[in-house]
């Protein structure tokens, strides 16, 4: 009896390509996975949105905005965070600097693409008329879906690995690749961080939509507990990495640059969501719209608005004939003092007569209104008087 070995690779392959021919132009698979994710964030954050009622193609007109900024954020913080490519070590000039707009080479830092980002919601945000907070919140999944996809960009350039590892889940770096460490024997694996992080991403997006689903949160809270999420998985991640970076000492301790970013917005995001969080929440938190753009037909007309801009057509227009019994306030109400009485015979080109609330609310209470003092009123007043006279006599 003959056995077969099945062999299970003990490893994650490095990748047979990362681009491929248009015509004169190259397409990197690194471009691909970044505008995979941005494609798959406005998906879930156009379908938060709607739940939310927002108006509609907001979302579209924000990332407008939102997208080319953060992108140019995100290639900024890389950078000037890692500058020794593009300036030289200690900015001695012997960079290059026509490597800064190569961002298909990769090098795109979250936190400028965020900050960035921002600050092109925002101008978003005020343009459509409605709130950055609120906005925040409902994207705050979407943009973590976008990093979470995006990260395999890491792994199409070989890039951003973790140390030297012998874990079946190791991955497989080209001997000949411009970033295979410099003095490792070829075949060595490494942690495949791309992969941590996404996985890690994924969780978050999962984790954010339950919270909100069960707090729904609002004034921009799910979006600092996105980067409180976001930062404690990339501080761990981060401590994994070999790649160049800036170091930076504090407190006796030295670590990476994003070590210490990380940790930073960690600490500030759960500070400004318990901040947030004593708040009492408003009616106006509901709203995902700024002060005074709110649409026409949602605006709720306050007590008498109706009648008062109905206009002369509504004021001249007749009593009706007859009126129920229990209708009194709306046969003693004059013309012009409230909300439209609900009939449907009753359209705009047939204005009829209204009632105010306070009217209806002063009847039921048993205490007079305006209606008893409606010059029809006393008029209906002194002509049953003169009928009672004229019976007794």
């Amino acid at each position: 009896m003959t056995s077969i070995a099945v062999a299970i690779p003990a490893a994650i392959p490095s990748p047979g390509w990362s681009g491929f021919q248009l015509g004169p132009l190259t397409v990197h698979a690194y471009a691909l996975c970044i505008l995979l994710g941005i494609v798959a964030g406005l998906w879930l954050t156009d379908r938060r949105w709607k739940a939310r009622s927002g108006p509609a193609g907001a979302v579209w007109d924000i990332a407008i905005w939102a997208i080319p900024f953060g992108i140019i954020g995100g290639r900024l913080y890389h950078v000037f965070s890692s500058p020794d490519a593009y300036f030289g070590p200690g900015f001695d000039g012997t960079g290059d600097l026509g490597l800064i707009p190569q961002i298909w080479r990769g090098g795109l830092g979250i936190w400028g693409a965020v900050a960035l980002g921002l600050v092109g919601a925002w101008i978003g945000c005020r343009r459509a008329g409605v709130k950055l907070s609120g906005f925040m919140d409902v994207a705050a999944p979407g943009v973590l879906l976008a990093q979470a996809i995006g990260r395999w960009g890491n792994w199409f350039n070989q890039e951003l690995f973790g140390a030297p590892t012998t874990l079946p889940w190791g991955l497989q770096i080209d001997p000949s690749s411009p970033n295979f460490p410099a003095g490792m024997a070829p075949g060595t694996l490494f942690h495949p961080t791309f992969l941590y992080e996404c996985l890690w991403n994924l969780a978050g997006v999962a984790l954010l939509l339950a919270l909100d689903k069960r707090f729904n949160f609002r004034r921009g809270m799910l979006f600092w507990l996105y980067v409180a999420v976001y930062t404690l998985g990339r501080i761990w991640i981060e401590m994994l990495r070999i790649d160049d970076a800036e170091m930076i000492s504090l407190l006796g301790i030295t670590a990476r640059l994003n070590v210490w970013t990380s940790a930073l917005l960690f600490i500030a995001s759960l500070v400004i969501f318990v901040l947030l969080a004593r708040h009492r929440r408003t009616p106006a938190d509901d709203s995902l719209y700024l002060d005074g753009r709110l649409p026409e037909p949602l605006e709720a007309a306050p007590s008498g608005a109706a009648a008062g801009n109905a206009g002369p057509a509504a004021a001249e227009a007749p009593a009706p004939a007859a009126v129920p019994a229990g209708n009194g306030a709306a046969q003693a109400a004059g013309p012009g003092t409230g909300a439209t009485v609900n009939n449907p015979e009753i359209s705009g080109k047939n204005p009829a007569a209204t009632t105010s609330t306070e009217t209806v609310r002063g009847n039921l209470a048993g205490t007079s209104t305006e209606a008893d003092h409606a010059p029809g009123a006393k008029g209906d007043q002194r002509e049953r008087g003169r009928h009672k006279d004229a019976k007794k006599k």
